[in-house]
This record gives C-alpha cells, sequence and structure tokens, in this order.
C-alpha cells in the first residue's frame, strides 16, 4: 500500500527478500571487519616473530640479545649528576665556575651568554654513548628513541614542568631525512612529550646546511647561523623545550632559540640526549 500525499509510510514496502539480505549484510558487516583488523594484526605479529628469530633485536651497547638497550649497559652509563652541572647549559661539574658558557667562549657566537633560558643534558658523550646515537639515526633502530626518552625525561626540571611547555625538536635537513628515512629528533621529541605528559608541535623548519658532524668548532658557528627558522603558521607558545640528540659546541641549539624568540616565544629550554 503506497502512503498518501503528506504521509510517512509506517512499513517498509521492499520484498522480504531484499530486506533479509540487507539485514544479514549489516549483521555480518561489522564482524568480518573485525575479522580483517585481527587478521593484519597476527600477520604483522607473525612478521615480526619472523624477524626476531632471523635478526634478533640486540642491545646497542654489548650487542647482547633481548631489547635494544639492556639493563646492564643502561646502568653503566655516564649519567650527569644534575646537582652538580652548570645551571645554566647544564655542563657537568659547573655548578660553581663553568667553564663552557663563559663569555669568552660566547663570542665567537655574538652572545655574552647562552641564548636559551636554561640547558639539560642526561649523559656525557663517551664511545659507549655515541654508540647508541650512531645505531638509533644513523642505523634506523627506532626502537631506540622510547629508551632514550626516558633517560631524557629524568632531567626535567620541575620548574619546566611548572610552566606546561611545548616540546619540539630541531628538525633534520631534508637531505638527512632522505638518507635516514625518519627525523631522529623529531622521534625522540615525541617520545618525550608522550612519557612527560606535555604537548607536542613542530615549530621549526631546517634550511640546508653541511653535516654538523665534519665540522670543528668555527665551522660548526657558521654553519648553523641562521639555518632554522619557525614554521610558517605555527602558534608559538610561551614557553618550549628544544629537543635535540646531542650538543657539541651548541650551535644548533642557538639556532632554534634564536629564531623561536624571534618568532614570540618567551622561554626557551634545551634538553639533550648527550654532550661533549
Amino acid at each position: 500500500m503506497k502512503p498518501m500525499k503528506g504521509q510517512m509510510a509506517l512499513f517498509d514496502e521492499r520484498k522480504p527478500a531484499e530486506s533479509r539480505r540487507e539485514g544479514a549484510a549489516a549483521k555480518h558487516a561489522a564482524p568480518s571487519r573485525r575479522l580483517r583488523a585481527d587478521w593484519r594484526a597476527a600477520r604483522d605479529f607473525a612478521a615480526d616473530m619472523v624477524a626476531e628469530t632471523l635478526y634478533p633485536t640486540r642491545c646497542a651497547v654489548c650487542d647482547k640479545p633481548g631489547a635494544v638497550l639492556c639493563g646492564s649497559c643502561a646502568a653503566a652509563l655516564p649519567y650527569i649528576d644534575a646537582l652538580t652541572a652548570c645551571p645554566r647549559c647544564g655542563a657537568p661539574f659547573g655548578v660553581v665556575q663553568c667553564s663552557e658558557c663563559t663569555s669568552v667562549l660566547m663570542e665567537p657566537f655574538g652572545y655574552k651568554e647562552p641564548p636559551y633560558d636554561e640547558m639539560a643534558s642526561a649523559l656525557v658523550l663517551t664511545e659507549a654513548v655515541r654508540r647508541i646515537v650512531t645505531v638509533y639515526k644513523d642505523q634506523n633502530e627506532r626502537g631506540l628513541a622510547r629508551p632514550m626518552a626516558q633517560i631524557m625525561a629524568r632531567y626535567l626540571p620541575p620548574r619546566w614542568m611548572g610552566a606546561a611547555p611545548v616540546v619540539t625538536f630541531v628538525p633534520a635537513t631534508a637531505a638527512a631525512r632522505r638518507r635516514r628515512g625518519f627525523d631522529h629528533a623529531e622521534h625522540l621529541a615525541r617520545e618525550l612529550s608522550f612519557i612527560a605528559g606535555l604537548d607536542f608541535a613542530p615549530l621549526l623548519v631546517a634550511a640546508r646546511s653541511r653535516d654538523q658532524r665534519k665540522l670543528g668548532r668555527t665551522g660548526r658557528i657558521g654553519n648553523m647561523r641562521h639555518s632554522l627558522t619557525a614554521l610558517a603558521g605555527a602558534s608559538m607558545p610561551a614557553a618550549v623545550i628544544v629537543v635535540d640528540d646531542v650538543c657539541t659546541t651548541g650551535a644548533t641549539l642557538f639556532a632554534a632559540t634564536e629564531a623561536l624568540r624571534a618568532a614570540g616565544a618567551k622561554i626557551v629550554w634545551c634538553l639533550t640526549f648527550a654532550r661533549t
């Protein structure tokens, strides 16, 4: 029976067989999607197990199978004592008289003091620590990002956390991203923000520059000046934590700080996994 003009149909006028088919399809659609998702999860798990059997995960330092950074090697790393480190630049043993951020050493950069508000580093860059960094970013062991960020999170001062800063990172150049397949500092920053419960945002863009690892102190200073700019259109937070893997001369973090302050950041803190 067709409804009169202006009335709604009170019954489904489709044929019973058609209605049953559509009802059955709707009933089984969700279980089918769940089955496909379960199958993909099982497939990925099986692939991981095969890969782990053929190429077992090994410690980046001692090469012992089991974890990307074993407990013994993690415990033996050269941690910096925050109580004796310089409160401004984070240099080990600089709490009384720092030899790293003096006006003499800042002069080549054009500063009398570091441009950032404070900096902290977790480890001294020994051969063991250098191996962790190399395996992570040059041998594509991305699983190291989590334990590295966990170590770094211990060095977040309570006064930083109280300002609810946004975590960002020193971006790699386009050439470095192509070579490695990922941005190592971005992964560290994302992991750190998750562990610390802080917001994460990409705020910087890298211009073309030479590989810092092959340059001396003077070369690094010239190479990094004006090499970073604020991301166009980004909403600049008042307080920022800049994450990088290693601090050598500080030139990269100085450039990052200059770019962030020029874009409106009021407070800039820096945190690295290691420092020389």
